[in-house]
């Protein structure tokens, strides 16, 4: 069975089926993904027992053709996409299926949301520059018609903000991919990895970076990113915080790997960049006013931190530095998806998300809000966590080159995460301002279960970094060949 054709073109069938049967598309949404987490999960076998796989499309390979490839990286990346968007979807059915939520929601999520699982399975598992871009391209359409998805006018300018982003970070991607076949004539990784440097290919590079930096929304250029995440619904808060900005980290770890030899000021400027993002993310995370409004801008801070730990060993310690950043993006995935839907169901039973006015609520949602600070132990970096095993790998790599400001930056970038997390928590945990009688939440929603298993996942596979770093690593010689 040739999974790598069937995890990108199973979704894209589903996201047609769901928009044809729009009665059934919260039915079918489901069906397609179960159906692509079984297909990622055989492919995470295959590359298990076999390393490296690859598929000529229409058996025509490279260059002539394209080849899909999965190793190690982009089938851990896939599984995380599968399990992570599986949840969410489950999470989701309490949202879109019932007859409360608007049509234009109920219609439109399920095939959005299925067509950006094969915009993202695509991305992780293409090895052809056009085709990254075609990839990207089907990603931004899904991910602005998530963030519009309800309709309010707060939504739908956070929307057209991240558009006008989106297509200017396409734009500077595509004319990099230009630059490259004018030069080379060909845009496979293969040839990307024979090629002998040249100023074409570095501004091919810088262009290419820029285009995918707008998209990652790294500081300076994350200002559409705040208010898209915050004014989405929680489901599609979740998708794009945890797995749309992780299609762009994933190609420059790609294009690092195949482009060409990082110089160390171009590896200190990515650093010096990430630590913008974590300082002035995390401000802004302590100024907040509203729950899903905090976590966005802790999206841009822990950006930031993936980007320092690229960085953490300059550019001679690349090929071992993006095992911690890769660790880090996982861990983030996997958090903050559980901390967007644990942020909408706590929203949804309070009946608001303003920080200041959380403990005056006589309703308290206990397994949202332990939700919300199980998946904050993770993006804190508290052991056994997975987001602890990042930040260990990152420090530990930093200290061992002789990098000791990358270590100060991670605690500096730590105390903060503890600062504005914890404006949230001390809400959940006071009661001495609520004059009437507390209540609880009683009894288990559909949609308390998935923020929930995610939260523990976040915490619980910390203790499987040394065996997700081996798998990882299967078919990935960084710098090496494709």
């Amino acid at each position: 069975m040739d999974w790598l054709t069937a995890v990108v073109f199973a979704p894209l069938a589903g996201a047609i089926l769901a928009f044809l049967l729009p009665r059934q598309a919260h039915w079918v949404g489901v069906g397609a993904v179960v159906l692509t987490a079984l297909m990622a999960s055989a492919l995470v076998l295959q590359v298990l027992t076999e390393g490296a796989v690859v598929t000529p499309l229409g058996n025509w390979g490279a260059p002539l053709g394209i080849d899909l490839r999965a190793d190690g990286l982009s089938a851990t990346l896939m599984a995380m996409t599968t399990g992570v968007g599986l949840l969410v979807s489950l999470g989701a059915l309490n949202s879109y299926a019932h007859h409360r939520a608007p049509e234009r929601m109920r219609r439109y999520f399920w095939p959005l949301w299925l067509l950006l699982l094969s915009g993202l399975n695509g991305v992780y598992l293409s090895t052809d520059l056009f085709n990254l871009y075609v990839m990207l391209e089907v990603i931004s359409l899904a991910a602005v018609g998530l963030t519009v998805l309800s309709g309010r006018i707060e939504a739908v300018r956070a929307g057209l903000e991240y558009m006008y982003a989106s297509i200017l970070g396409a734009l500077l991607f595509l004319l990099g991919v230009g630059f490259v076949y004018l030069e080379l004539g060909r845009l496979d990784f293969a040839g990307l990895l024979a090629a002998p440097p040249s100023p074409a290919l570095g501004a091919a590079l810088a262009l290419m970076v820029a285009g995918l930096a707008l998209k990652t929304a790294l500081f300076p250029l994350h200002v559409w990113l705040p208010q898209a995440h915050a004014n989405a619904t929680a489901p599609a808060s979740a998708l794009l915080s945890a797995l749309v900005v992780k299609a762009s980290l994933y190609i420059v770890l790609r294009l690092a790997q195949y482009l060409l030899p990082l110089s160390e000021v171009l590896v200190a400027l990515i650093g010096l960049l990430g630590v913008g993002a974590i300082l002035w993310g995390s401000i802004q995370a302590l100024r907040a006013e509203r729950l899903k409004l905090l976590v966005a801008w802790s999206t841009v801070a822990q950006i930031g931190l993936v980007f320092v730990a690229f960085a953490r060993a300059g550019a001679d310690g690349v090929a071992e530095s993006w095992k911690a950043a890769a660790l880090l993006m996982l861990a983030h995935a996997i958090a903050k998806a559980a901390m967007f839907l644990a942020a909408g169901r706590i929203k949804e039973e309070i009946g608001h998300d303003r920080i200041r006015e959380l403990d005056r609520s006589p309703v308290r949602p206990t397994l949202a809000q332990l939700s919300f600070a199980l998946a904050a132990i993770s993006l804190v970096g508290l052991p056994p966590s997975l987001g602890f095993a990042g930040k260990w790998i990152l420090m530990e790599g930093a200290m061992t080159s002789g990098y000791w400001h990358w270590i100060a930056v991670t605690m500096i970038a730590t105390m903060l995460s503890v600062a504005y997390f914890s404006r949230v928590l001390t809400g959940f945990l006071r009661f001495d301002r609520q004059r009437t009688t507390v209540g609880e939440h009683q009894g288990w929603a559909l949609a308390d279960a998935a923020p929930l298993t995610l939260a523990l996942c976040a915490l619980g596979l910390g203790l499987l970094a040394a065996p997700i770093l081996a798998f990882m690593n299967i078919g990935y010689p960084f710098g090496g060949a494709p």
